[in-house]
């Protein structure tokens, strides 16, 4: 969430951030002009009031002494504080209205984001690898999944409903090798603490990563007594929380955590998008890097954390393409984000594998996270990152596309090898 006093001050700047991001300021910020302006004047005229009836009541045990009438500067005062009373309450009403109105404003974007109107305004900034060469037509991943026995649709569909998946033998072992040789390169190597959060979060934790209230529709949510847990859309829900109105110890920042969840989502505005194979699902696993960051350092912890994902596409062989979104492509909690997009030779196209992003203060000030930088210093608020590092059903599909033979088996990468103990897939026979 931006600062109030910022978005005051910058009004026409916001307006503008809108635009770019393709959405209307009349419809984002609806009344916020007039609604702040009334606020600032009920909290102004009610500290007026309280200042005279200060004075007032400061007179009354004089003038008892002196023997003179007070009636009239009690009933003074007791007026005064229903009026004060009254303008109290107005003030929360237009605190209410305000925070409606700030919690739908998204994150401004960083200088250095491309502008923009579509994704198609996203900017490529660097390639790694070459496309694999094949003598023989290559196959999507559905196609090889079905062919070799490894990934089941149709049984998915019968046990849940469309966009889930069934994993068979090979299939279901180079989910779990994936997950684990991330998450060894990232905890081994590059310095992250791994978690095991909650799988189910409560909706003050969907809010402080900015899912709620906006995309609401977007997510699973599963009545629990009194109040709603939602299943987590990406570990970036709990593990941002974890630090959730507390104040950190800025000696020890940067804090970079990984995390393997599933992940859930409704997917509510991109049914007809993605229906083949396990590119779109409701349902599908991820290790999400979470960095906790100094402001003045956070641009470069996001370069650093867009390297660590990038690092696993490379140790895997696979031929990807680092894009800069644009201001109508980015998040709506996003300051910047560069998406990692690795190649697919079945469909001949680039697909997203991971979004890295810095939020800045945005959700930092919406989940009360902090840091001190001494003893004696203010607390601050800390800049939060997070990226998949990587989305693992999205590296799965690119290992069966990039590594598919002419038999219709499909080599296993060095990298993995160890944690799949053969070198190749082959058709399941159970």
């Amino acid at each position: 969430m931006l600062d109030l006093s910022f978005v005051r001050d910058h009004l026409p700047q916001i307006e503008a951030m809108l635009r770019d991001r393709g959405m209307d300021p009349a419809a984002v910020l609806r009344d916020f002009h007039e609604v702040d302006a009334q606020r600032r004047q009920a909290i102004t005229t009610a500290e007026e009031l309280k200042a005279h009836r200060n004075r007032l009541s400061d007179k009354i045990p004089g003038m008892k002494k002196a023997g003179q009438d007070v009636s009239q500067l009690i009933s003074e005062t007791k007026d005064m504080r229903v009026q004060i009373q009254e303008l109290e309450k107005a003030a929360e009403e237009y605190d209410t209205r305000l925070s409606d109105i700030l919690v739908g404003i998204p994150n401004f974007p960083h200088p250095s984001v491309p502008a923009g109107k579509s994704a198609t305004d996203n900017v490529e900034v660097r390639r790694w690898g070459t496309p694999p060469q094949f003598d023989f037509a290559p196959k999507p991943h559905w196609e090889l999944g079905e062919q070799l026995g490894i990934l089941d649709l149709e049984r998915a569909a019968k046990l849940t409903g469309a966009r889930f998946a069934v994993y068979w033998a090979g299939g279901a072992r180079l989910e779990r090798a994936l997950a684990n040789f991330m998450l060894d390169v990232h905890t081994r190597e590059h310095g992250y603490t791994e978690v095991l959060p909650p799988y189910l979060v409560n909706s003050e934790s969907m809010y402080g990563t900015g899912q709620l209230p906006k995309f609401a529709a977007d997510s699973f949510r599963v009545p629990h007594g009194e109040k709603d847990l939602w299943l987590i859309p990406t570990a970036e829900v709990p593990v941002t929380n974890l630090y959730r109105d507390e104040v950190l110890d800025g000696v020890r920042m940067p804090v970079s955590l990984t995390a393997y969840t599933p992940c859930f989502r409704s997917e509510a505005g991109s049914y007809g998008k993605d229906v083949r194979g396990i590119i779109r699902q409701h349902q599908f696993q991820k290790v999400e890097l979470v960095k906790f960051s100094r402001p003045e350092d956070s641009y470069d912890q996001l370069e650093k954390l867009t390297n660590n994902a990038e690092e696993i596409l490379k140790r895997l062989g696979l031929h990807y393409r680092v894009m800069a979104l644009s201001t109508a492509d980015m998040g709506f909690s996003s300051a910047k984000t560069y998406d990692l997009e690795v190649w697919l030779p079945g469909q001949q196209l680039f697909r997203e594998i991971s979004s890295c992003s810095n939020f800045e203060a945005f959700q930092a000030r919406r989940a009360n996270i902090r840091f001190r930088r001494d003893g004696k210093t203010k607390p601050e608020f800390v800049h939060t990152l997070n990226g998949s590092g990587l989305a693992v059903g999205r590296t799965w599909l690119a290992i069966l596309e990039n590594y598919q033979q002419a038999d219709g088996s499909v080599l296993i990468p060095d990298a993995l090898r160890a944690y799949m103990g053969t070198d190749r897939i082959v058709k399941n026979r159970c």
